[in-house]
């Protein structure tokens, strides 16, 4: 079963943006590379078993196993200590990729209380899309009465585009909701 935005990329999207940049090749239009979904748990150094409730939602709200990402360096201030789990990451590709952000920018994000649309200035330059989420209870596959504390998780899209306003174009074609501004 292919993926609905996938579907909607090949059909309306491609020839959207060739329209709009005058691509000459099809190669040349921008597509996304990658979704990164991280969760940064700095209360992991007191509390080890944090972590695995992280990895689960994680799991469930991805579909992937997460890596659990490792401290590097030793912060006395922050009682951190080198080789410690201080996080966890997903790196989507492909369909789960295209079915992640479908669900994203469709079921999760009107979830969230007053919400306005997502900045359109979180791009990075080079065609980047980073979010971050203040907490995981907007995804439907989290049960809210076996959370026992929010955590926010950054979705960092990463595209082939080479500006950020191809980068943009691309979002917006594909539904992402952008606030007014």
């Amino acid at each position: 079963m292919k993926a609905r935005l996938r579907e909607q990329y090949l059909k309306t999207v491609v020839p959207a943006l060739t329209k709009e940049f005058n691509y000459t090749n099809a190669m040349a239009v921008p597509k996304l590379d990658k979704i990164t979904v991280n969760i940064g748990m700095g209360e992991a150094t007191q509390n080890p078993k944090v972590m695995d409730v992280a990895v689960n939602e994680l799991t469930a709200i991805t579909g992937q196993k997460p890596v659990v990402t490792k401290a590097k360096k030793s912060i006395a201030q922050f009682k951190l200590r080198e080789g410690m789990s201080i996080g966890c990451m997903v790196t989507l590709r492909g369909e789960r990729m295209y079915e992640f952000l479908d669900r994203l920018m469709n079921v999760a994000l009107p979830r969230v209380r007053d919400f306005r649309g997502v900045s359109s200035k979180s791009f990075d330059g080079r065609g980047n899309y980073t979010l971050g989420v203040r907490d995981q209870l907007i995804f439907p596959e989290i049960d809210y009465n076996k959370v026992d504390k929010t955590r926010g998780l950054n979705v960092c899209i990463t595209t082939t585009a080479n500006t950020d306003a191809e980068a943009l174009a691309l979002l917006k074609h594909l539904g992402m909701p952008f606030r007014q501004n």
